[in-house]
């Protein structure tokens, strides 16, 4: 007897970024505040990270709330419907309730009816893995339009007293619907982790501990203190700039472009001076615009990508139908980058 053979299920030839929207908290926390918390100088804060200010979330801006914003912005400029998407896929490590999935609700508010959502956590690479996994379920046909959202409150997780981290961080949320496409859109994403460095980029200490150590001085009138975002800068730095800009020169040369060829190089907004080295690494011309979006949002990890796309864009500095090189790495650690086609 024959074995029946299994359908195979059919998608795209191609994907590309149809729309993109961001959402920006209201309010603005420059460095002269942050220098009521820690013994530092706004000189020294712009020299060692290029970041003069930050948005930090109010208590009505959720992680749902600012993804829901930014998607609504996505999906207008798209030209489709809520109902006509097939997936929704939300990059944060900073939904800080374990499940159910931060998604299920943003799915549920924009109306996209059954579509299958998920969270995933891969820190300031998330949009890039997101990006990947949209391009992968639309050209194996399981949805014709992902809704990929990287959208972070780090305010919940930074130390103000910590003067190594208190500067960086920033919130808000970025969103691109991806769908078909007759020509090549997204190029090959160039993802990995190097786990054997996992410790450089940590929240300080697990729930479990944290609730534990919170049991046992209840009573006892000692301050447990919340678990919050710690970093190494000195070997993040390094691997940044080292390794990063080899794995950004594989995602040009995946996808076939120079350099010279890019309309836009829009790297994860971790550090002026990571971008600095990074164009030089790549020998990227004067000519082609680079996002700096971090002098005014900080570090956004997910969401800094298509937050300084959008502004890229929304400004003029990079146009619709240009190509643009993005490149995100953080926590893990992970990385993705990849050429894409701009909204």
């Amino acid at each position: 007897m024959t074995t029946p053979q299994i359908r195979p299920a059919t998608g795209a030839a191609f994907s590309r970024i149809l729309g993109v929207g961001g959402y920006r908290p209201v309010r603005v926390i420059p460095n002269s505040e942050v220098l009521n918390w820690i013994d530092s100088s706004d000189e020294w804060i712009r020299s060692r990270s290029g970041i003069a200010e930050r948005r930090w979330a109010g208590p009505e801006e959720s992680v749902a709330e600012m993804s829901v914003q930014a998607a609504g912005k996505a999906i207008a400029q798209s030209g489709i419907s809520a109902e006509q998407i097939g997936g929704v896929i939300v990059a944060t490590v900073s939904h800080l309730k374990q499940t159910p999935a931060i998604a299920t609700e943003i799915a549920q508010r924009l109306g996209c009816g059954t579509a299958p959502a998920f969270d995933i956590s891969a820190a300031c690479a998330g949009f890039g893995y997101g990006l990947g996994l949209a391009d992968g379920m639309i050209r194996g046909g399981s949805a014709e339009h992902v809704l990929v959202i990287g959208v972070e409150r780090l305010s919940d997780l930074t130390d103000t007293s910590d003067r190594s981290t208190a500067f960086i961080f920033g919130d808000g949320a970025g969103a691109v619907i991806v769908g078909p496409s007759d020509t090549p859109g997204i190029g090959k994403v160039i993802w990995g982790s190097d786990g054997s460095q996992r410790d450089v980029i940590s929240q300080t200490q697990a729930w479990d501990t944290a609730f534990a150590k919170q049991d046992a001085v209840n009573g006892v009138g000692e301050e447990q203190k919340w678990p919050a975002l710690r970093m190494d800068g000195q070997p993040v730095f390094r691997w940044a700039v080292w390794e990063m800009a080899k794995v950004a020169q594989q995602a040009l040369d995946a996808a076939g472009i120079t350099a010279d060829q890019l309309g836009a190089f829009i790297p994860h907004q971790a550090n002026m001076r990571i971008t600095d080295a990074m164009i030089k690494a790549l020998k990227l011309p004067a000519s082609v615009p680079v996002a700096r979006d971090i002098a005014e949002t900080g570090n956004t990890s997910a969401a800094s990508i298509p937050l300084a796309m959008e502004r890229m864009l929304e400004s003029g500095e990079a146009r619709s139908g240009d190509l643009a090189l993005i490149i995100g790495f953080g926590a893990g650690l992970v990385y993705a980058a990849a050429v894409v086609t701009l909204p």
